[in-house]
């Protein structure tokens, strides 16, 4: 038996891979005819996360990460090779309709930088806007994360294990779905912290869900409350649960091919 899991969000295309690892949202039963792998169905997310985890005690300020103290901050954690023009637009839009807003934008390589920038103006939207974020543990990662207001995701390849680490640091993640895995993972974590009202369904609904959270702050406080109540109930940081759930679906299978059986889709329920 095969089980591909992790590392590559996708089918791996060949016929001796019998299953893979997902869930109801990033592999809905509509979708499966483009994955030669039969589904295993995690009940919750697919993803795992640590709840042990935690921040540095070293708070930073927003100066200290070169943020203005006073502006709308959104971010980008993403690496750079995710964000294509499509959704590059919209954030460009959106500096440009929230006055003193800032992106700020995760950018290790200064070609890349320089890139960024020129683009930037490109679309009328002056350097100073973009402020670049270096590489850092996951603690003082962790620990920075506040300091945004809203985390943008990419579209064809979201967010995976970044946009869970924002939700864990309660910061709202607006996506866009699309059809693959790769496009569906961030979905899924808003849909186990019960934000499924962060999950666009169009470029133009997802730059209004972001637009509106940056124009009323009061709603946006709400937003942040029930993402944190999400990651505290939900099921996305019950770590003991996922692997009592995981220990099960992979029993589950076994018995399957012990008993002789070929592939088929399985699931909890």
């Amino acid at each position: 038996m095969h089980v591909t899991y992790l590392g590559y969000p996708g089918t791996c295309g060949v016929k001796e891979m019998d299953y893979m690892v997902a869930d109801p949202v990033t592999i809905p039963t509509q979708l499966r005819k483009h994955y030669t792998e039969k589904i295993l169905y995690m009940p919750d997310c697919y993803q795992p996360n640590d709840d042990k985890r935690s921040a540095s005690a070293n708070n930073p300020s927003r100066s200290d990460v070169g943020l203005p103290e006073d502006a709308f901050v959104f971010c980008s954690f993403n690496s750079p090779y995710k964000v294509s023009p499509e959704e590059f637009d919209i954030w460009m839009k959106l500096l440009k309709k929230v006055p003193g807003s800032v992106l700020w934008f995760y950018c290790n390589e200064s070609e890349a930088q320089k890139n960024i920038v020129k683009e930037a103006k490109k679309r009328g939207v002056s350097a100073d806007r973009i402020v670049f974020a270096g590489f850092a543990d996951q603690s003082d990662h962790l620990a920075r994360l506040p300091l945004a207001d809203i985390f943008l995701d990419t579209f064809a390849v979201n967010a995976h294990t970044t946009a869970s680490d924002a939700l864990w640091a309660g910061v709202p993640v607006v996506t866009k779905i699309g059809k693959q895995f790769a496009a569906r993972v961030a979905a899924s974590l808003l849909h186990n912290v019960g934000m499924q009202e962060l999950v666009a369904s169009s470029p133009q609904k997802y730059q209004a869900l972001a637009l509106k959270l940056a124009r009323d702050q009061k709603h946006l406080a709400d937003v942040k409350a029930r993402v944190k109540q999400g990651i505290a109930e939900g099921p996305l940081y019950d770590t003991q649960k996922f692997t009592r759930n995981f220990e099960a679906l992979m029993e589950k299978t076994l018995e399957r091919v012990n008993a002789g059986l070929k592939p088929e889709h399985i699931s909890l329920t």
